[in-house]
């Protein structure tokens, strides 16, 4: 029988499946409209989507987002989003090991994402609550390339059994100067704001996840566990800065991070957009999750390997040969993002 943990990892799978299918996200995406240019002057086969970092070069500017791990289910999507991994190319985070370092019956639900991608970049995942020991520890168990720390307080207030405890600071410091492998500050869903990542980027931080709005959201995901109609916080459903709201927030600052973002992402032209306004990659979950619970791992790869090749069309169509050229595409905003723009003072 499964620990009360791995019965929560397969909790919120399933409701993040049911949430996915009842609201069909609509990316904070839409609110940004590219110009188009008519003559981009551009050969496709001149296009490189590669990204350039010391620490993450990856062939693609997408990657598999973390999602899950700790029980003999959420084991075998981790088994099918690795062999998707391997096969196209991409990077993969897991989802949070916490749950393994409780019980060790957990561990190979996550070591069987580097089982089946030995040479594949791999992102460990853990709370900012845990130490940098344990920190280490996530890293060793799949011998991770990255380390993504996830910062999650609306979670943790809705869930029943969350941390009341969140002075996570000098975690993040201690994390950052022990673990052996580069660290990224991930927001789960509820945005970022400029005041947040500033503090992140002093304190040592080299690169954030914004994680914003409009994907996966955690406070429904909790407040659908609970189940109790006298005391719930539904009211929270549509806290936090949005994906779009957090690269504006991001870019407000002559000093930061590099900066990843995930939340809600839907197609390659999200990416693009994502990355014009100042991301450096992009991680999908929610319709990652959703393609390989309806199709398998070759309706993943599938989908991944048109999303490759529909992105370096989208950058020959805004004249981008790479990735330094997509800060100078053109694009407006909609009315409402100029206006949180505009009150943000931004």
């Amino acid at each position: 029988m499964e620990s009360a943990h791995a019965h929560r990892k397969d909790e919120h799978l399933a409701l993040a499946e049911a949430e996915y299918r009842r609201q069909q996200p609509v990316s904070s995406l839409e609110q940004v409209r590219l110009i188009h240019q008519s003559l981009p002057e551009i050969k496709i086969s001149d296009v490189s989507t590669t990204v350039r970092d010391a620490k993450f070069n990856f062939a693609t500017p997408f990657y598999i987002e973390a999602m899950t791990g700790g029980s003999t289910r959420t084991g075998r999507i981790n088994e099918q989003l690795a062999e998707a991994a391997k096969e196209t190319g991409v990077a993969m985070a897991v989802g949070s090991q916490s749950v393994a370092l409780k019980d060790p019956h957990a561990i190979e639900t996550f070591t069987i994402a580097r089982k089946v991608n030995p040479d594949g970049f791999i992102m460990a995942n853990i709370g900012a609550g845990h130490t940098a020991q344990s920190a280490q520890q996530v890293v060793e168990m799949i011998g991770a390339n990255a380390l993504e720390v996830h910062v999650n307080v609306p979670q943790e207030v809705v869930m029943p059994e969350g941390d009341q405890n969140f002075l996570w600071l000098d975690n993040i410091i201690d994390i950052i100067q022990t673990v052996s492998v580069p660290v990224i500050i991930k927001e789960v869903g509820f945005g970022m704001d400029a005041a947040t990542i500033k503090k992140l980027y002093d304190c040592g931080t080299k690169y954030v996840n914004l994680g914003g709005r409009s994907g996966t959201n955690f406070a429904v995901i909790e407040n659908r566990r609970y189940r109790d109609k006298d005391f719930n916080y539904d009211f929270l459903y549509d806290w936090g800065q949005t994906t779009a709201e957090s690269l504006l927030e991001a870019q407000s600052l002559k000093q930061k991070p590099t900066i990843f973002a995930t939340g809600g992402i839907q197609n390659p032209l999200d990416i693009l957009k994502a990355q014009i306004l100042g991301a450096k990659a992009v991680g999908i979950a929610g319709h990652f999750l959703h393609t390989t619970l309806q199709d398998g791992t070759a309706g993943l790869v599938n989908e991944i390997t048109h999303w490759q090749q529909q992105l370096t069309e989208l950058y020959a169509l805004v004249g981008a040969r790479s990735a330094d050229d997509l800060v100078n595409v053109p694009y407006v905003l909609s009315a409402e993002l100029q206006n949180y723009k505009n009150q943000r003072k931004l």
